[in-house]
C-alpha cells in the first residue's frame, strides 16, 4: 500500500522542510510506508524562493515530487491538482505551515485505520484571530445547511481519504472548488478527530477577506438552497403585498379622505427592487460559473512536474 501525502505550498520556503521531515520521521515510525510526497507551488509571489526549495528537497528524497503551477489556482485548486498526481492508495492532506502537525497524524490514522473512508482533523482550540475563527464559524453553519452537512462533523485542511475518494474528486472539473462539498458527494462514512492545532511557524495567512468570500462562494456549486431561499421569500413577499393591497383597500372604503403615504410606498419599491436585483445577481452566478465552465476555464495550469534533478512534464492545464 502506498501512501501520498499532499501539501499545497504558498510562500512556504522557511517551513516546508520541517513539515517534509516531520511527516518522513512520524509515517516511518507509525509502519505507514512506502510514501510519497506530491507539494504543489501555488505560484507563490516570493521570487522564486519556494521552488527552489522544493527543488531541493525534490533533489535530496526520492519520495518527493513538485508540481510547479503556472498561475495561483488557490488552495482548494492546488489540492485538487495535487489529487491529481497522486498516486497512493491512501492520500493525506496536510498544510505548509506546521499549523496541520505531523505529531498529529497518530490521531488521524487510529481512527481512519477502523474502516473510514474520509478521516478529518478538527480543532478544539484554534490559533487563528477572532476575526478568522468567525468566518469558520459563519462558513460551518452556512455549509451545514447549503449542503447538509451532518452537525456532528468538523472539518479542516487536514484529512485522510481512501483512493476511490481521490478517484471520484478527480472527475470534478469546475474551476469553482469545494473540497468539502465533493467528499460529502462521495461518501458519509466520515469521522471527525480532535487534534491540536499548533501555532504559525512563520509569517501571516495568506487569506484575505475578499479570498475567504470567494472561497465560501463555490460551496453554491453544490447546492440550490440559495435558489430556493430566493424562490420561496418571492413567494412570501407576494402573499404579504397582496395583503398590503387588502388591507388598504379596505381602509379606502372605511376613511375615503386617508392619504396615501408617498415615503412607504418608496420604501416598499425600493425594498422590492432591491429584492429583485438580488434575487437576478443570484441567477445571474449560476449561469456565470455555468458559462465558465462550458468554455473550459481550468482548475489549474501546470507549469513543470519535478521528480528528483528529472523534469517530468510541463505546461498541462486541467
Amino acid at each position: 500500500m502506498l501512501f501520498s501525502i499532499i501539501i499545497p505550498c504558498y510562500c512556504s520556503s522557511h517551513t516546508i522542510r520541517e513539515v517534509i521531515t516531520g511527516t518522513m520521521e512520524e509515517m516511518d515510525r507509525l509502519g505507514k510506508t512506502p510514501y510519497e510526497f506530491v507539494l504543489v507551488d501555488d505560484a507563490s509571489p516570493d521570487g522564486g524562493e519556494t521552488i527552489c526549495t522544493l527543488r531541493e528537497l525534490a533533489d535530496e528524497f526520492s519520495q518527493v515530487r513538485i508540481v510547479e503551477l503556472a498561475r495561483n489556482a488557490g488552495q482548494h485548486n492546488a489540492v485538487m491538482a495535487a489529487l491529481n498526481h497522486a498516486q497512493g492508495d491512501v492520500i493525506i492532506c496536510m498544510d505548509d505551515d506546521l499549523q496541520t502537525h505531523p505529531s498529529q497524524l497518530p490521531a488521524l490514522f487510529a481512527e481512519f485505520d477502523k474502516g473510514y473512508d474520509i478521516a478529518y482533523g478538527y480543532y478544539p482550540e484554534k490559533k487563528h484571530s477572532p476575526f478568522r475563527n468567525f468566518g469558520s464559524w459563519m462558513n460551518y453553519t452556512t455549509v451545514r445547511i447549503l449542503i447538509n452537512k451532518p452537525k456532528d462533523l468538523k472539518t479542516s485542511s487536514f484529512w485522510i481519504i481512501r483512493k476511490f475518494v481521490r478517484d471520484y474528486a478527480i472527475e470534478y472539473r469546475s474551476s469553482f472548488t469545494h473540497l468539502q462539498g465533493i467528499f460529502l458527494r462521495t461518501t458519509r462514512n466520515i469521522v471527525s478527530v480532535p487534534v491540536e492545532h499548533f501555532d504559525r511557524a512563520y509569517g501571516e495567512s495568506g487569506y484575505t477577506l475578499k479570498k475567504l468570500i470567494s472561497l465560501w462562494s463555490n460551496i453554491i456549486g453544490f447546492s440550490i438552497v440559495p435558489l430556493r431561499v430566493s424562490r420561496n421569500a418571492g413567494l412570501f413577499f407576494s402573499a404579504l403585498s397582496s395583503l398590503g393591497a387588502i388591507a388598504i383597500a379596505l381602509k379606502k372604503i372605511i376613511a375615503p379622505t386617508s392619504a396615501v403615504g408617498w415615503y412607504s410606498m418608496m420604501v416598499a419599491i425600493c425594498f422590492f427592487s432591491g429584492l429583485i436585483l438580488l434575487s437576478l445577481g443570484l441567477i445571474g452566478e449560476y449561469l456565470g460559473r455555468l458559462y465558465l465552465n462550458h468554455s473550459n476555464n481550468p482548475q489549474f495550469v501546470v507549469r513543470t512536474v519535478y521528480k528528483g534533478k528529472e523534469k517530468e512534464s510541463s505546461g498541462k492545464e486541467e
